[in-house]
């Protein structure tokens, strides 16, 4: 489940158990990611903190499609599994798939399909940006602004990702409830855990 030892649910106070209340709250359990981060909750609440700032100029499809796009080419399962099954609100399975493959994606508008490659190259290795890249965008409708934006919520996810692939931090069996035909390509790096997730019980008041 971890490379490192994390906090048992049954011995979480203070901080911790707050996170994982909060954690529990939104998923329904207590997700590997949460444990993973139970020796620094503090940072846990930052990321949280900062996560709402990277949200909060960027409408729902946008933020989950540059999120999806960087988790993807970071090979971080658990978040491509996670926005992925976000992005069904707004696409099908097989266009899901498409965007992954970076095939055949007409679905897309131009000016999101210049998003989206240079999120990934932001995720895969941000130096390589140039200036061509970023007036690409800005033909296509996109604001300094909005070029931030768009860096910012892709090297956000980066920050996630790699301390959870850092501490060997799995995907929650609860994504094997996604469509297969989604979920397989989606497994992009660690695998999901083989044990059952856990629920804490009961929650403080």
């Amino acid at each position: 489940m971890s490379f490192i030892e994390t906090t048992p649910l049954e011995d979480a106070e203070g901080a911790v158990l707050e996170m994982y209340e909060r954690q529990q709250g939104a998923w329904g359990y207590v997700p590997n990611y949460a444990k993973s981060f139970s020796h620094r909750p503090e940072v846990m609440a930052r990321w949280g903190q900062l996560l709402a700032e990277l949200r909060r100029p960027l409408d729902t499809r946008t933020f989950e499609l540059i999120t999806f796009a960087a988790a993807h080419e970071m090979r971080h399962t658990s978040c491509s599994l996670a926005h992925g099954k976000q992005l069904t609100e707004f696409f099908s399975n097989e266009e899901i798939r498409a965007i992954a493959s970076q095939q055949h994606m007409d679905f897309l508008t131009t000016a999101e399909q210049e998003m989206l490659k240079f999120a990934r190259k932001v995720a895969k290795d941000a130096v390589t940006v140039d200036a061509a890249d970023v007036q690409r965008l800005k033909e296509h409708g996109f604001g300094d602004a909005e070029v931030f934006d768009i860096a910012a919520t892709a090297a956000g996810r980066a920050f996630f990702t790699k301390v959870l692939d850092a501490v060997g931090s799995l995907p929650d069996a609860g994504f094997l409830s996604i469509d297969e035909d989604l979920r397989q390509p989606l497994t992009v790096g660690r695998p999901i855990d083989t044990h059952e997730v856990e629920v804490m019980s009961p929650i403080s008041d």
